[in-house]
């Protein structure tokens, strides 16, 4: 498995942040990246329900990482639609799954992402249109990572298959 470089402060992958999900993914092929997903009490919105929001949350990071492998650019949401298919309980163990769908040019990425739980069952989906950052990242943003991330972003995804 191929692990996505994390961050000390996302909500979504950051180590040190105390109210983030803690959310750790990867690739098992070079191209679609994958991640449990386990929400605690404190997201519900209305009783032992998650939060709408923090599914998106979710399924944003999983986009971003799918683009991120696929082209080894990071990327900002610019627009997102979701699918809430039947409503997450805290603590339910959920597997996710984000990809591109289609690179524009370099100018413009589309991606999906789906949460599921342990039995195949489609809880949330969500499709996106990213725009790549101009340029390098960063220093600062660079700084926020685990690990360099220049190493994972300089090889390409071809060296993660076969």
């Amino acid at each position: 498995m191929i692990r996505i470089p994390r961050t000390h402060s996302c909500f979504v992958c950051g180590v040190d942040n105390p109210v983030g999900l803690g959310v750790d993914a990867g690739s098992d092929d070079g191209h679609r990246v994958r991640a449990k997903v386990l929400f605690r009490r404190e997201h519900v919105g209305f009783a032992s329900t998650v939060h709408g929001g923090l599914l998106a949350t979710v399924l944003d990071e999983l986009m971003v990482w799918g683009c991120g492998m696929a082209t080894r650019r990071l990327a900002y949401c610019a627009e997102m639609t979701v699918r809430f298919q039947r409503p997450v309980t805290p603590e339910m163990p959920l597997i996710g799954m984000g990809e591109m769908t289609e690179d524009r040019r370099g100018r413009l990425f589309l991606a999906r992402a789906e949460l599921r739980d342990e039995a195949g069952v489609l809880h949330a989906e969500a499709h996106g249109k990213f725009i790549p950052i101009p340029g390098n990242p960063t220093p600062a943003m660079l700084a926020d990572f685990i690990d360099d991330p220049t190493a994972w972003l300089d090889k390409p995804p071809e060296a993660y298959t076969g």
